[in-house]
């Protein structure tokens, strides 16, 4: 009989027996696809600040995560667990890497389209960098040479035509292209795709900050990334940016994404999800805002 589950050849997440017999028992569809995406990020983060990737307001994700407690497979405050340690990168010896320029005719072909690339002739630790992001991150020729064009439009883009990446700031990157499974030339497609959808809508954000049509640099474009990513359109930045430089008296970016933050744990995105429950609380013996009748009452009492 024919396998009917494809089994592609990426890491996978494990769901032990007991908790699929409950999730399906329960037959709740929203709770199972947060408990996978739960197992997808290791445990490492909490339920709520999935709420930008999954795309749901804080009502859906809320009720899922009572359904995983209700089922005991998640813990109501139970802090995340502490990411993996980095690994380093192994380190390759003069001699070897010779040997692989001889003999591994797709390495020797990789390592000529990079030089030509980047315009320069690399050196030993280059060519050890990019024979550990092929043996030890396991990604294929294509892919690094895909990384490698990422890298250097991305350092043209923020410094101007010239300006190279060095291959630490390749392997950097491909270790986090290994982290996210992207070892396909159709991963890395959809990864860059996604990417340069996110890079045309920099100048709204920017413009949303008031900072004009200029670049962001390095660390602004980081953060605006990140806040996309979370899900926040152009509009909730601009309001985290009022609020910051209402306190702050400036625009400083830590403090704005900890605003953006703390509202993506609490499943609010949007303008209008924000302002609903995003208000100060009323403080203590104010006195309640008058109704509308009364509002117009007293407007009319004027004109008496």
């Amino acid at each position: 009989m024919a396998n009917i589950l494809l089994h592609p050849a990426e890491e996978g997440v494990t769901l032990s027996a007991p908790a699929a017999k409950k999730l399906v028992e329960r037959g709740d569809g929203d709770a199972a696809l947060l408990y996978l995406c739960l197992l997808r990020h290791r445990g490492t983060v909490p339920p709520r600040s999935l709420a930008g990737e999954l795309r749901w307001d804080r009502g859906r994700l809320e009720a899922a995560e009572r359904t995983l407690q209700e089922l005991g497979l998640v813990s109501a405050g139970e802090e995340p667990a502490p990411p993996e340690p980095v690994r380093e990168a192994p380190t390759y010896p003069r001699e070897e890497i010779a040997q692989r320029l001889e003999e591994d005719e797709p390495f020797r072909r990789l390592t000529a389209e990079v030089d030509r690339r980047l315009g320069r002739r690399l050196t030993t630790p280059d060519l050890g960098i990019l024979l550990s992001l092929r043996e030890d991150a396991g990604l294929p020729e294509d892919v690094i040479y895909l990384l490698v064009c990422h890298c250097a439009q991305r350092v043209t883009r923020q410094y101007g035509p010239g300006r190279r990446p060095t291959l630490r700031q390749i392997e950097k990157e491909g270790y986090a292209w290994a982290r996210l499974g992207i070892d396909t030339q159709a991963a890395a497609a959809e990864y860059l795709k996604t990417y340069a959808r996110r890079q045309g809508a920099i100048p709204a954000y920017m413009r949303a900050l008031n900072l004009g049509d200029r670049a962001p640099v390095a660390s602004e474009e980081k953060y605006l990334l990140s806040w996309q990513e979370m899900g926040f359109p152009p509009e909730a930045v601009a309001l985290a940016c009022d609020k910051t430089v209402l306190k702050c008296h400036e625009l400083k970016w830590a403090y704005c994404n900890a605003i953006l933050k703390r509202w993506h744990q609490a499943g609010l995105h949007t303008v209008a999800q924000i302002e609903a429950e995003d208000r100060p609380a009323p403080r203590r013996g104010a006195p309640a805002a008058p109704s509308q009748s009364q509002g117009a009452a007293d407007e009319a009492w004027k004109y008496v």
